[in-house]
């Protein structure tokens, strides 16, 4: 039989105290605003999953159209191993603090040839590309705009994804931010800060992929609704 707690003393039993603290102090101590602002956290977050998700099938997609110029002879689809070796090639660099050497792609490609797995309906079965595609986590594609991959992914292949004269930097910034951002949704940690600048970053982004695809995420997206109706 579940306990019967008197009150609201249900609220720490059921968030853990630490979590609730976080929403009493932005409450000025006011707990039934703090809960108030815990319900509009969670709305909120529920919104930005639903445009984070837009963003992100768009530049998965918008990549994996790129990248598919780069597929070597011999292979049909730029995840297959030898062009994923040709992308992501063994870079052998010393770590920071410790000097020992690793091979700084080594984390691309697993990610890669995991999904690739994942993709194939048999262990003998060829993986569907698109399948394999759509296995790929967020990171991945984050981080293929990030400067160790600018020679190698960005000026042949992905900068064609964006308007001429993007610029590479803030557009990275934007991602690895927004990168932390979803994780701190996915996970339903507290977003009562900064939320209005991620809104902007998602904006900007899907903005570079497609004005089209902005128009539309913008008529469905709840976020800026949300955003003005915090308690």
């Amino acid at each position: 039989m579940a306990t019967t707690l008197s009150d609201d003393a249900w609220i720490e039993n059921w968030l853990s105290p630490d979590r609730f603290s976080t929403y009493l102090a932005a409450a000025g101590g006011a707990r039934h605003r703090a809960l108030d602002l815990y319900e509009w956290n969670a709305k909120l977050s529920a919104a930005f999953l639903h445009d984070l998700s837009h963003l992100e099938v768009g530049l998965r997609n918008a990549c994996d159209r790129q990248l598919s110029a780069a597929t070597v002879p011999g292979d049909t689809h730029w995840t297959d191993p030898a062009t994923l070796r040709t992308l992501f090639p063994v870079v052998m660099r010393g770590r920071r603090g410790t000097g020992r050497l690793h091979d700084v792609n080594k984390t691309p490609r697993d990610n890669v040839e995991r999904a690739r797995l994942s993709a194939a309906a048999t262990p003998q079965a060829p993986p569907l590309p698109g399948k394999t595609v759509a296995e790929i986590m967020f990171g991945f594609w984050t981080y293929l705009l990030a400067d160790g991959h600018e020679k190698t992914i960005w000026v042949p292949y992905l900068h064609k994804a964006f308007p001429t004269g993007t610029d590479r930097n803030r557009l990275n910034a934007s991602l690895a931010a927004l990168r932390v951002f979803r994780n701190r949704v996915a996970h339903h940690e507290n977003i009562l800060s900064g939320s209005e600048t991620e809104r902007r970053r998602i904006v900007y982004v899907v903005r570079l992929l497609s004005v089209d695809a902005l128009v539309h995420l913008q008529a469905n997206s709840d976020v800026a609704a949300i955003l003005a109706t915090r308690p």
